[in-house]
């Protein structure tokens, strides 16, 4: 999971910096309670509670915007969890908030799930999750989601993300282990200078290779956000002989990249990327295909074609919801935050209020992501830990419009190399 974290806080910060001028418009809302009848089956790591109740969330996400492409599926993923939710006894009615990537739009958002919509819980994924935060811990609403953006997720004690922590600036073992893993020797490395997660997630790989015998023959953490000008970086990197690559950028860098190295005819042993699995590239159209043949692409989660007990049920929730195909990273946070909130929902007692869920959610120390981190967990209340979730990492490589586990990182896990750290915040 160590490179996923990233690819949303470049949009994160992009968006903050166009604060000032950013839309006030009303954020698009809709309610959905569900409709599929979900299998018969157990939810996955959480035991049956409920007696039938009906439960209001809000969904905070960027359905529109810079952000949007890569989170808009996580609204196919709580959708997968209504079904998980159905099935414990609890039927979730889930009203849609649309951040548009703007920080001003993401706290109006937020101020509407709250007043008027009057959510028990807002389940978020969005690159500007923070400009709505402020808010929402002032009201002491319960927040289930992705901690992709900024610190609120590690110091805000109404804030539970569902894989730990964000800690940017940690360097660990696990992609130094990858890259011997796939045979490289030389990497060259690319964030994003406004993003201080992109930037240091370049940089952390780079340390990560170096710790482990190997070479960073071109670090590059100040490539500008969302650019495909990528050619001065070919040259550069064919220049200093790297035969692998790591890009904390969003999709179309990664791409463009990966295709100007080629055409430079750099031999690439390994071209990794931290986005990317699933229905993200499989659907962007056969440029993007094509260009990411081959590619490695890394993913907190079991990947489905390991046929686990876990990534079968969770496919099985995508279906009865209407979703087919391989899944996106979005769409398991999706469906592993509602798996999270019906976990403290069967502790929140009947007819459950903000305050009681709070102190269900505080009480989770042991949270195994519905099984799908492969049994390891994670306290989602230790705000200092570098839990297991970012520690490891499932790699699949894309051949053809097939993904492919790779052998011996299913996952690959690492440790953190006490006293190194990278980025600003050293």
């Amino acid at each position: 999971m160590f490179g996923k974290r990233a690819r949303f806080i470049a949009a994160a910060a992009a968006a903050a910096l166009v604060f000032a001028s950013c839309s006030s418009s009303k954020p698009t809302s809709n309610s959905s309670t569900g409709s599929t009848t979900p299998p018969s089956s157990s939810a996955g790591g959480a035991s049956s509670g409920g007696n039938g109740e009906t439960v209001t969330i809000g969904v905070l996400t960027d359905l529109s915007g810079a952000a949007s492409s890569g989170n808009q599926t996580f609204i196919n993923g709580i959708k997968a969890g209504q079904v998980l939710a159905k099935r414990d006894g609890y039927t979730i009615k889930y009203v849609t908030a649309d951040t548009e990537t703007s920080p001003a739009a993401a706290l109006t958002a937020a101020q509407k799930l709250v007043t008027q919509d009057h959510v028990i819980a807002v389940l978020a994924q969005s690159a500007i999750t923070f400009a709505a935060a402020p808010y929402l811990n002032a009201h002491h609403v319960p927040v289930i989601g992705v901690a992709e953006d900024a610190a609120e997720w590690g110091t805000d004690l109404n804030m539970f993300p569902i894989g730990g922590a964000l800690h940017i600036n940690v360097v660990t073992t696990t992609f130094g282990l990858l890259l011997k893993l796939l045979g490289a020797a030389n990497l060259g490395t690319l964030g994003y200078g406004i993003s201080p997660s992109s930037a240091d997630s370049a940089l952390a790989a780079a340390k990560s290779v170096e710790l482990a015998g190997l070479k960073s023959g071109y670090v590059n953490s100040n490539f500008p956000f969302g650019s495909t000008n990528v050619q001065p970086v070919a040259i550069a990197m064919k220049s200093a002989g790297v035969d692998s690559f790591y890009a904390s950028v969003d999709p179309n860098t990664g791409f463009a990249l990966i295709t100007a190295l080629r055409q430079s005819g750099v031999g690439l042993k390994a071209a990794v990327l931290p986005d990317g699995y699933g229905a993200d590239t499989l659907q962007a159209g056969p440029g993007a295909l094509q260009a990411a043949q081959n590619v490695y692409f890394t993913l907190g989660y079991e990947p489905v074609e390991m046929n686990t007990t876990a990534t079968k049920q969770f496919q099985s929730d995508l279906a009865a919801s209407g979703t087919a195909g391989v899944p996106t990273y979005s769409e398991y946070n999706g469906y592993t935050s509602i798996g999270l909130l019906v976990r403290a929902l069967q502790s929140a007692g009947s007819n459950p209020t903000q305050a009681s869920l709070l102190t269900a959610l505080s009480n989770i120390h042991d949270w195994a992501a519905l099984g799908l981190w492969g049994g390891r967990t994670v306290d989602i209340n230790n705000r200092t830990e570098v839990g297991s979730p970012t520690l490891c990492s499932y790699v699949a490589k894309l051949v053809g419009t097939n993904f492919q586990v790779v052998a011996g990182a299913e996952p690959i896990c690492g440790t953190v190399v006490p006293g190194v750290t990278v980025g600003s915040s050293s």
